[in-house]
């Protein structure tokens, strides 16, 4: 399995995704998406006490019915970040044709456990709730997440409609399926920190019962949606291993799943433009195969390198 994990993918990354890439555009929108993306700031979606719950919502401009939506969620240790980091890294995937919404969800430093996946939640039935006005197809809707917001997304594709993780942030009674998950260099199991304390997720004296109820590699299951995992070989935030064991755990319940190491780069690889264009790529490639567009392939035979030049499909 290492040999498999942490090849380097960036040689064949621009080559082997351009095509796919054009047929998941004409499949959403029937058409190039490859023009500016119209843009909506700071748009409600839920509430929190006195504090208000916001995303944004970036589209192609050639927006058209029934594309796939992308949540996308910030990293920071789940201590700092704001979706307006997010802007850059959602343009590949928005230039793709999806409509990328970025969120704000709640730090450990202003609510505790399980605050933050409640507010993902309520993103996600805004979402469906607001599907005709966005254009998007209310059974598309996936997450992309990366470091403490890939623990997030893990975390809801692994929890759809479970009511003890629902909340009751806006837009209640609406289903929280997911079609899909994306994991950059994500936290995929909660420890606690060095001087003994909880994970600064969880509240103080909580035990290692309690960190595994709030990891989301406890609820990798049979039903999890289609997922897709991206780290670096080189992190030393977040090390590749922790994703290695959660994509072990997916092929082992046959959820379809791929990983995706880029060799040699560290946490937060794809804050470089080329890197977030090439992971773009190989995820519009996946969705189109996985989501858009479900197929399977005859086997691969000799010749095109281990498991014919793809991962864990």
């Amino acid at each position: 399995m290492q040999q498999m994990t942490r090849r380097g993918f960036l040689e064949t990354a621009g080559l082997a995704a351009v095509v796919p890439t054009a047929t998941a555009i004409a499949a959403q929108s029937g058409g190039s998406a490859r023009g500016s993306a119209s843009v909506e700031k700071n748009i409600v979606y839920g509430k929190a006490g006195n504090t208000d719950l916001r995303l944004d919502i970036y589209k192609p401009t050639d927006a058209s019915n029934k594309r796939m939506a992308l949540i996308h969620l910030h990293g920071g240790g789940f201590l700092r970040g704001s979706k307006d980091a997010l802007a850059d890294r959602v343009e590949p995937s928005v230039a793709l044709g999806y409509v990328a919404i970025p969120i704000q969800y709640r730090l450990a430093s202003e609510a505790k456990w399980p605050a933050q996946i409640e507010d993902v939640k309520a993103a996600i039935r805004w979402t469906r709730a607001n599907a005709s006005r966005l254009g998007v197809d209310p059974d598309r809707i996936g997450v992309v997440g990366y470091s403490a917001g890939g623990h997030l997304a893990l975390f809801s594709a692994g929890t759809c409609n479970r009511p003890e993780f629902e909340g009751k942030n806006g837009t209640p009674g609406v289903s929280t399926q997911l079609a899909s998950c994306a994991a950059y260099y994500a936290v995929t199991e909660l420890t606690p920190q060095h001087d003994g304390k909880a994970h600064v997720l969880l509240p103080d004296g909580s035990d290692a019962a309690a960190h595994r109820a709030a990891s989301p590699i406890t609820y990798v299951a049979k039903t999890s949606p289609p997922t897709v995992i991206f780290h670096g070989t080189a992190d030393v935030t977040v090390p590749i291993e922790s994703s290695e064991r959660l994509f072990k755990k997916f092929r082992e319940v046959q959820v379809p799943v791929e990983f995706h190491g880029f060799e040699g780069v560290p946490h937060a690889f794809d804050s470089n433009p080329e890197f977030a264009k090439s992971a773009a790529q190989l995820l519009d490639f996946f969705l189109d195969r996985k989501v858009l567009h479900p197929r399977t392939y005859p086997p691969f035979g000799e010749g095109g390198g281990a498991r014919g030049g793809r991962t864990g499909a």
